[in-house]
């Protein structure tokens, strides 16, 4: 796996509001917790918090222990925060402090983050093929792999729009930073969108992006003949 799709991984494991607070827990800890603490901690049922658990682990947030108290009778499984978190944390700031840097340009950052975002979708020309059938595919898959939970709102929903493809996105891995500097995280998608829609033959134009229009929803509007 490349630090890339390592990257990737992390972003989308930690997109989920929970998945965070279960993290959140394991750090705070003073020893390891088994998913039933976990649960009682965050109250969620165990189930879930197992499935979080597991989502986690396998982006390598979280490290899975055996704890055997004797020959008999099945081990008990144990969680622990990963010291790559901190490495998380680092990144997360980062992109604070940067986000907080553009914000002294004129135009509140937003020229410079769109014009990131466009650069950034150079790293996803694997997927963006013109050629390919069902342009709006691309996009979901691009927007699946960070963490944003895209789905479509189907043709004659009450939500849906003539003449525009809807994607709503029901999670967001930058959500912290999002909040405190909308008009910078915020542009920066909207710049890998429009990269996306270039990429794919669109006018960058046809692309909108309507950050928080609920609390834990954004929506993307795809204009034009999208196929």
């Amino acid at each position: 796996m490349t630090s890339q799709e390592q990257a990737h991984g992390r972003h989308a494991a930690l997109a989920s509001d929970p998945r965070r607070r279960v993290l959140e827990l394991l750090r705070a800890a003073e020893a390891p917790l088994d998913a039933a603490a976990v649960a009682a901690g965050i109250q969620l049922h165990v189930t879930t918090a197992r499935f979080h658990l597991e989502q986690l682990e396998q982006a390598g947030l979280v490290r899975r222990l055996t704890e055997r108290a004797g020959a008999r009778g099945r081990p008990r499984i144990l969680f622990v925060a990963s010291p790559v978190t901190r490495e998380v944390d680092a990144q997360r700031e980062l992109n604070q402090r940067l986000a907080a840097a553009f914000t002294e340009d004129a135009d509140g950052g937003r020229g410079r983050a769109v014009r990131a975002g466009e650069r950034w979708s150079a790293d996803y020309a694997g997927v963006l093929d013109p050629a390919s059938p069902g342009a709006v595919a691309p996009v979901m898959r691009i927007l699946d792999r960070l963490g944003f939970d895209p789905e479509q709102v189907a043709a004659g929903s009450p939500d849906a729009e003539a003449g525009t493809r809807t994607i709503e996105l029901r999670a967001c891995p930058f959500r912290e930073e999002a909040r405190q500097n909308p008009d910078v995280v915020c542009s920066v998608h909207l710049g890998l969108l429009r990269g996306a829609a270039r990429a794919l033959g669109h006018d960058e134009n046809d692309v909108e992006l309507h950050p928080f229009v609920e609390p834990d929803l954004c929506v993307v509007k795809l204009r034009g003949h999208w196929g």
